[in-house]
């Protein structure tokens, strides 16, 4: 091998390392990209919002956290959708249900709660197993439905019984919840829809609003640990 060989053999194999180590960061570079980018144009949720509900399930984790430690009798999943923020799980009594959905009201960006805990023993794992091909089948379902806009729809699934979260018109809502309940194994469907108009699909986004930092937020007036607003349908 000649000396004017050599170094260009060098470069050509410092690039394919380089390229190898860039394929290999590529699913969390691109996956990371592309998921922001469909959750942009498919989620009617606008980008400060979907990281806001991120952060709320966050909050809400560690606030339990903080006040019941890792107890093994209470299991608590929230899930949030614009600020609205739904609870689910296994406590052992009412008081910490109640105390449970006291602590997520007063989580920073939380508009409602709806507290959809069960009193009684942690469900088990085979059962919650259950739940999560429940939620995979109903997200094909809504997929391959006409007229339905899956990508801006949470699907969660508890013992059998699906909650559905987005912001929908009624008619597309109403389309969701009908597909859901036709799906094996689920036994009830709950609509946590923010219903909105089809005009308002064909405005604009407003911008967020921007925050002086050092100003104090306004308090949470709306939020209140309570079920009301949901919606539930029989299954098919």
């Amino acid at each position: 091998m000649s000396a004017t060989s050599s170094p260009r053999l060098r470069f050509a194999c410092l690039s394919l390392a380089a390229l190898s180590l860039l394929a290999g960061c590529a699913p969390l570079i691109v996956g990371g990209t592309a998921a922001t980018t469909a959750l942009v144009v498919t989620d009617r949720r606008t980008t400060g919002e979907q990281v806001e509900d991120k952060a709320i399930e966050l909050k809400v984790g560690a606030e339990v956290r903080r006040e019941f430690g890792e107890a093994e009798n209470i299991r608590v999943l929230s899930h949030s959708y614009a600020g609205w923020v739904l609870l689910v799980g296994d406590v052992p009594n009412e008081e910490t249900k109640q105390r449970i959905g006291q602590l997520a009201s007063g989580v920073e960006k939380v508009q409602r709660v709806f507290n959809e805990l069960r009193v009684g023993e942690v469900t088990p794992v085979s059962v919650r197993t259950n739940d999560t091909w429940i939620s995979s089948k109903v997200r094909t379902t809504l997929i391959n439905t006409k007229e339905v806009p899956s990508r801006t729809i949470d699907v969660t699934t508890e013992r059998g019984i699906v909650y559905l979260q987005g912001k929908v018109t009624e008619a597309e809502g109403q389309r969701a919840a009908i597909a859901a309940s036709g799906v094996s194994g689920v036994n009830k469907v709950v609509k946590l829809f923010d219903i909105v108009s089809p005009e308002s699909l064909s405005q604009p986004t407003s911008p967020a609003p921007i925050q002086e930092s050092g100003t104090p937020a306004s308090s949470n007036t709306s939020a209140a640990p309570e079920t009301g607003g949901a919606q539930a349908m029989p299954v098919q």
